[in-house]
């Protein structure tokens, strides 16, 4: 018992364990600046994170099954945010794909309003990254993107769109190169959240 990552005593001896113990206050973090804005909105934070996902990504990633992989809840949670979002005329329903059954959301002209008002909820955050100089981002940013990969090859996060594990990606001996763009990929060109990303089989 007295061998966790969250033993003051045990963190000491553990670099990686004071990774893990800082993370979890980072993870905290989001959570507050998200619970602050969604007080502010009258909104819940799944309801804020898919209003700023379905703003910033295609159509065929916005809907029920995607979202609840997305945000790791079930299709219910999704279902009821999507619910409350479409009373509040915030979200269309987009019935056009061959399952009658199914849909995708795209955002209301209100919607959109109030997007571009829920943005800035993790800017106190960006402000302290932006205290660290380049070389530093550069290692932190490298660190982070593998992290989120090797977690996703673990099926702990059920979706990632980095680099590492897209069908363009390929890894030389002393580079990273995308088939896509056709270019060696420098540290800081290596993207977590790819438009164009593929998954590779």
């Amino acid at each position: 018992m007295d061998n966790n990552v969250f033993n003051p005593e045990h963190q000491q001896k553990h670099i990686s364990n004071k990774i893990v113990s800082g993370l979890e206050r980072i993870s905290e973090v989001f959570k507050i600046l998200l619970w602050e804005k969604a007080k502010l909105v009258g909104l819940s934070p799944i309801q804020i994170q898919i209003l700023i996902f379905v703003a910033n990504h295609k159509q065929e990633l916005c809907n029920v099954s995607h979202l609840a992989k997305e945000f790791n809840v079930t299709k219910p949670t999704i279902s009821d945010a999507i619910k409350t979002l479409d009373k509040k005329q915030l979200i269309l329903k987009d019935y056009s794909s061959s399952d009658s059954r199914s849909y995708s959301i795209h955002l209301s002209q209100l919607g959109k309003q109030l997007a571009s008002k829920i943005y800035d909820f993790a800017t106190p955050l960006k402000h302290q990254v932006d205290k660290f100089n380049q070389s530093e981002l550069e290692a932190m940013f490298k660190t982070l993107s593998e992290l989120i990969y090797k977690l996703n090859q673990k099926g702990i996060l059920t979706v990632q769109r980095t680099c590492f594990g897209c069908k363009f990606y390929q890894k030389n001996d002393t580079s990273d190169y995308c088939n896509l763009l056709e270019k060696e990929l420098l540290n800081k060109d290596l993207r977590l959240d790819c438009p164009e990303y593929i998954e590779r089989m």
